[in-house]
C-alpha cells in the first residue's frame, strides 16, 4: 500500500467506521444515563426543579471559588486553557472547517492560521503541565488509573500529530495528514467508552444536581 493509498483508507473506511462506533457509543451510553431514570421524590417541593436545574448550570459554569487551594485553581486554569484551546483548533482552522462543510453542509469563518497555530501550542502545553501535575501529586497520582492517561493522550495526540503535519516534521506530507486522522479516529473510537463522554453528560449531570437541589428550595 503506497502513501497514497494509506491516506485515501485513512479519509475512506477507516473513517466511516470510526464514526459509527463514535456515534452509536455515544446514542448508547446516553440512552443508559435517560433509561436509568429515577426514584420519583414524594416529598413535598419547596421550589422549581427547573429553575434549580437551569441556575445550576450557569452557576456552575462561571463562578468560582478563589479562595480554594492552589491545587484546585492550577486545575481549573489548566483546564479550561486546554478545553478553550483544542475547541479553537478543531472548529476555527480553514481545513477543519472544510471538512465539516464536507460532511454536514455547514461553514463558519476561520481564525488566521498563525492563530490557530499558536493556540495549538498552547494547548499541548497545558495538557502537558495537568499530566505533570497528575504525577506530582501524590494524591492524584494514587488515585489516577490506565482510563485517566489514555484519555490525556488519545486527547493530546490529535494536536501534536497535527502541528507536526502543518510544518511538516519527519514524513512525507499525505503520511502525516494519514497519521493525524488516524489520531482523531483513535479519539473517536475512545470517546464514547471513556471519561471523554463528559463533554455530552456535564450539563446534564449539573442539571440533573440542580434540580434536586431546587426542588428541596436549596440552592446547589
Amino acid at each position: 500500500m503506497t502513501e497514497t493509498e494509506f491516506l485515501l483508507w485513512v479519509r475512506g473506511p477507516a473513517f466511516q467506521i470510526a464514526s459509527v462506533i463514535f456515534v452509536i457509543g455515544v446514542l448508547v451510553r446516553l440512552l443508559e444515563i435517560v433509561l436509568l431514570g429515577r426514584k420519583p421524590d414524594l416529598s413535598e417541593a419547596r421550589g422549581s426543579a427547573v429553575m434549580g436545574g437551569l441556575r445550576t448550570i450557569v452557576t456552575r459554569s462561571t463562578k468560582h471559588n478563589f479562595q480554594q487551594s492552589n491545587f484546585t485553581i492550577y486545575t481549573m486554569v489548566a483546564g479550561y486553557i486546554f478545553h478553550i484551546g483544542f475547541f479553537v483548533t478543531l472548529l476555527l482552522y480553514a481545513p477543519h472547517i472544510l471538512v465539516i462543510d464536507e460532511v454536514f453542509g455547514v461553514s463558519w469563518p476561520a481564525l488566521p492560521t498563525p492563530v490557530v497555530d499558536a493556540v495549538t501550542i498552547v494547548t499541548i502545553v497545558a495538557l502537558l503541565a495537568i499530566l505533570v501535575h497528575r504525577l506530582r501529586h501524590p494524591v492524584l497520582r494514587f488515585l489516577s488509573r490506565f482510563q485517566d492517561y489514555l484519555v490525556w493522550f488519545v486527547t493530546i495526540l490529535p494536536l501534536v500529530t497535527g502541528y507536526i503535519a502543518f510544518h511538516r516534521i519527519g514524513f512525507s506530507p499525505p503520511l502525516l495528514i494519514a497519521i493525524h486522522i488516524l489520531s482523531v479516529e483513535l479519539l473517536m473510537v475512545v470517546f464514547p467508552f471513556t471519561k471523554l463522554i463528559h463533554a455530552f453528560t456535564l450539563f446534564m449531570a449539573r442539571y440533573y444536581n440542580g434540580a434536586i437541589a431546587g426542588r428541596r428550595g436549596v440552592e446547589s
